[in-house]
């Protein structure tokens, strides 16, 4: 899968596929808590991370 994943042109055919915002949990839903690890090794909680702010953006994946 990662073949794919890894295009070698930057085209919406290429792309467009892994782009599933309607999969995406509704504002305001609530979500399973997961474990998460910083840069450094240390582990946390998505409930911490959210118990710090009151708007919160999670990102997987990368941008190129």
């Amino acid at each position: 899968m990662t073949d794919f994943y890894n295009y070698d042109e930057f085209i919406p055919e290429k792309f467009e596929q892994w782009l599933r915002f309607d999969q995406s949990p509704a504002l305001g839903k609530k979500i399973e808590n997961f474990s998460l690890w910083d840069l450094d090794g240390n582990k946390t909680s998505l409930v911490d991370i959210l118990d710090q702010s009151q708007f919160t953006v999670v990102e997987f994946g990368s941008f190129t």
